[in-house]
């Protein structure tokens, strides 16, 4: 066990701090974390529209119209609000004014949306780029934009005004040689050479779109998670910033097939992880403490008493790093396991049909069951599977968990004999 720890330590937990801990990386999962409250707002709307209840249907059809305006502003702007946010939180991180990063980041990627007509009063939005098939568009326009704001900035290669001046219009002026740059370079780009970006983007990355909504794919990440997890790092903070755009597309698609009665595209929508395999915190930890509730050893039996109450809310670190689990191969082995069992069964269930697939959004921290039931759209049969995987999660832990706990008891049992005292 030992010889493992230091392995890791040595080999595989510095590069992977380094990537968690990437500026780049950092700004682009603030921006994908800053629209969630969006899609939460608008996936209340969508349950309103659509609650499982007899005759529901034919009391909300008058306003079906209405309730979907506030769902188009959340879900059918979301490119926008990403690439601002970005935007703002780089030039944050690499000291520039961020508000005015932002602004520079969001005017490139709205310029880029329009569509020339015959006439000029013809050029309109692309309103489906402005939503989540937008996504990926919007965080490469806003690193990009930062980035050379920044090279004119450092290169001092800016319109300075007499500081005596107000300090906004100061710093407004600043941008304004990047800006032109970057809007004459992208105007070139998109309409002068007829270049789509957007379908570029979304060409290049079709196939880990594709990948991700597979059993394979969705297992891979389940593994990448709580392996990051395992060695000490936050798992889905390191990996939101590449999985998190497309998990969101997969959501608006569900929202959209819902809002149209079609059957819903995505089994793995935002949702499906932290609902379905996060069951009471990444790995199902909420069933390693119920296994280890009445455990012999005290420190075992303390921190898990402790920690339930905030697993029930999906907050494990009391657990995690009380027992610990990280970088401690006897609990890793079931940690992994379990959210590669809880993916792989949960998948299935909602391919085969047995389950709605996710297309409401909710708060991570909403308990288990009844993160089961909303994230599904008032499923039931979705509560009960969710009851069902802490079960399967405590059986998984059980053997590892009694290993450690005699281990633990030995080594106590041992020191109390060396030191003359009666064993615990």
């Amino acid at each position: 066990m030992t010889n493992a720890t230091a392995w890791l330590n040595k080999y595989v937990v510095p590069p992977l701090t380094a990537l968690s801990e990437n500026t780049w990386l950092s700004a682009i999962r603030a921006g994908m974390v800053s629209v969630v409250p969006l899609t939460i707002i608008g996936g209340l709307f969508i349950i309103i529209s659509f609650l499982p209840m007899s005759g529901w249907d034919k009391i909300v059809q008058p306003y079906l119209g209405l309730l979907q305006v506030p769902v188009t502003a959340t879900f059918g702007l979301l490119s926008v609000f990403v690439c601002f946010a970005i935007g703002y939180d780089l030039g944050k991180r690499l000291k520039q004014e961020a508000i005015v990063s932002a602004t520079i980041a969001t005017l490139v990627f709205l310029m880029i949306q329009l569509r020339l007509g015959a006439k000029p009063e013809d050029i309109a939005f692309s309103m489906d780029n402005l939503g989540s098939k937008g996504l990926f568009t919007a965080i490469i326009i806003a690193l990009v934009s930062v980035r050379v704001q920044k090279f004119f900035t450092d290169h001092n290669m800016v319109v300075k005004l007499p500081e005596n001046v107000p300090s906004i219009v100061y710093e407004s002026f600043l941008s304004l040689v990047p800006l032109f740059f970057l809007v004459v370079v992208f105007w070139v780009i998109r309409f002068v050479f007829g270049v789509d970006i957007d379908h570029l983007v979304q060409t290049a990355f079709k196939p880990l779109v594709f990948a991700l909504n597979t059993l394979p794919g969705i297992l891979c990440y389940a593994f990448l998670v709580t392996l990051l997890w395992s060695v000490g790092i936050n798992g889905d903070n390191a990996m939101d910033a590449i999985v998190a755009p497309i998990f969101l597309q997969y959501l608006t698609a569900n929202v959209e097939a819902v809002s149209h009665g079609q059957p819903l595209p995505y089994v793995t929508a935002y949702g499906f992880f932290t609902a379905f395999v996060n069951v009471g915190g990444t790995g199902a930890t909420i069933a390693l403490a119920l296994v280890m509730w009445n455990s012999k050893e005290p420190g075992y039996r303390k921190v898990s008493r402790l920690s339930l109450p905030t697993q029930i809310f999906q907050i494990n670190e009391p657990i995690f790093f009380g027992f610990p689990i990280v970088l401690n191969p006897i609990f890793m082995v079931p940690y992994i396991l379990n959210a590669l069992i809880l993916t792989a069964s949960t998948y299935l269930l909602m391919q085969w049909g047995v389950i709605h697939k996710p297309f409401v959004n909710v708060p991570w921290t909403t308990p288990p069951i009844i993160g089961h039931y909303l994230v599904t759209g008032g499923d039931w049969k979705a509560a009960v599977w969710g009851a069902i995987s802490i079960g399967i999660a405590m059986v998984v832990y059980y053997p590892f968990a009694k290993a450690a706990e005699r281990q633990r008891l030995k080594a106590e049992a041992n020191r109390q004999a060396l030191s003359g005292g009666t064993p615990v």
